[in-house]
């Protein structure tokens, strides 16, 4: 059955099939086929691949991020880093790597951080000045910062799939998310010089007071999210609830730039981006339930082993095969898919499954970002207007250092396990 599922999964890809939907008619059928098992499993199996409790955390999440999107959440992070960080040598580049790690503590999602901020701060760029493909390459590299640092949509999707605390993972994305950054940020810094981009005036010390005054709410909330759940007073889930409570607070009666009037259009945003997510987790889960039941998971062990029981090779061997994975399958999708297969060989191998969760979402967020179906790539160039192989060419520079952050990484675990190792 395994065969088969495999197969027609390839089949439906190849047609241009959603990859939610192919996976489902892939397990369809191949049950159909097998003729042992009534069909009523498929609608048990996704029923309960989406029946958990961390899993409310993401609607919750979602709805969270959308409200401080239309609630004046972008345009006070951008004017607060702006302040930052401005005034160094392409400082609106940098000013969107910083946005992007503020609002990815909001957000937990590559995409919404790409288009909130890229729809503001890439015309920004190109009229001081900047050339297209840096500007587009640089929201599009910065936006995967969203799935990084916490929260992040698809590390409790991978807590979920692997039963590893939500928590600690979170907790181990920091130092990655900040290491990224700085990356990006270097190369920004050695690309500007070199190409002589814009200053921005520097903000004197009352100005900069004025701009953390502004933001001093949206920047308070990944305080309360993480620090309630690090602290202890809150799960992960619970936390979602009270971030939706705070983002309706702050964009209604803080900020007040929310009218009611906005509501069901904000309501439906959450509803599709939720939508999505559960019909992928749902296929996924009657696909992975297929791959367990045929005992694949097991037979995936093997061939790793086989080719070494050395952890080094093993994670080279990963890491070169989920930068080819993200380069052509949704990032959630990937995960549900990939990390029930793939953590059990790790544990194995004396890899602790939250540093190889890292790992995973670092490889897919790469993805994102990387053609042919990188979803930031394809909003950034939008906002850019420019092509795809336009904007792939201003990655380049970029891919680079990414590439050393990930093997930095992978390599040294101590980068992910300290703060989690801290807290235990």
């Amino acid at each position: 059955m395994g065969t088969v599922l495999f197969l027609f999964l390839i089949l439906f890809f190849a047609l241009g099939i959603p990859i939610a939907i192919s996976m489902g008619l892939a397990a369809a059928v191949a049950l159909w086929l097998d003729g042992g098992t009534p069909l009523t499993v498929l609608v048990q199996r996704s029923f309960t691949s989406i029946d958990s409790f961390p899993l409310m955390s993401i609607p919750f999440f979602v709805l969270a991020g959308v409200l401080m999107e239309y609630g004046g959440i972008s345009r006070r992070l951008i004017a607060f880093a702006n302040a930052l960080t401005g005034h160094f040598s392409g400082g609106l580049a940098i000013v969107t790597v910083v946005t992007s790690m503020f609002f990815a503590a909001i957000s937990g999602s590559s995409a919404a951080t790409t288009a909130a901020l890229g729809s503001i701060l890439i015309p920004a760029m190109i009229a001081r000045g900047y050339h297209k493909n840096f500007t587009g390459a640089v929201q599009s590299v910065s936006g995967e910062l969203g799935v990084i640092i916490p929260p992040s949509i698809p590390l409790i999707l991978y807590g979920v799939s692997t039963e590893t605390s939500i928590g600690a993972l979170f907790m181990a994305g920091m130092v990655p998310g900040i290491l990224v950054a700085m990356s990006l940020i270097a190369t920004i810094l050695i690309i500007a010089k070199k190409r002589k981009y814009a200053k921005e005036t520097r903000k004197s010390g009352k100005e900069l007071w004025e701009a953390f005054k502004n933001a001093f709410f949206a920047l308070l909330m990944p305080v309360i999210i993480l620090g309630g759940i690090y602290g202890g007073f809150f799960t992960a889930t619970e936390a979602a609830g009270i971030a939706v409570a705070y983002a309706f607070i702050v964009g209604v009666l803080i900020y007040r730039e929310i009218k009611l009037n906005k509501l069901i259009h904000i309501l439906t945003q959450s509803v599709t981006t939720t939508s999505t997510i559960m019909f992928i987790l749902a296929s996924a889960g009657l696909f992975g339930w297929i791959l367990t039941r045929e005992g694949i998971p097991q037979d995936v062990a093997q061939f790793f082993i086989g080719i070494s029981d050395n952890p080094i090779v093993f994670l080279l061997l990963v890491n070169v095969f989920l930068l080819f994975v993200g380069m052509f399958m949704e990032t959630n999708a990937s995960i549900i898919i990939l990390a029930p297969l793939l953590v059990p060989v790790a544990v194995t191998l004396g890899i602790d499954p939250i540093h190889f969760g890292i790992i995973m979402i670092v490889n897919l967020a790469i993805g994102m970002c990387t053609p042919p179906l990188g979803v930031n790539l394809f909003i950034s160039a939008q906002l850019a207007k420019i092509n795809l192989l336009q904007i792939t060419r201003g990655m380049v520079p970029f891919y680079i250092l990414l590439l050393v952050t990930l093997l930095l990484i992978t390599f040294v675990p101590q980068l992910t396990m300290f703060l989690p190792n801290l807290l235990e």
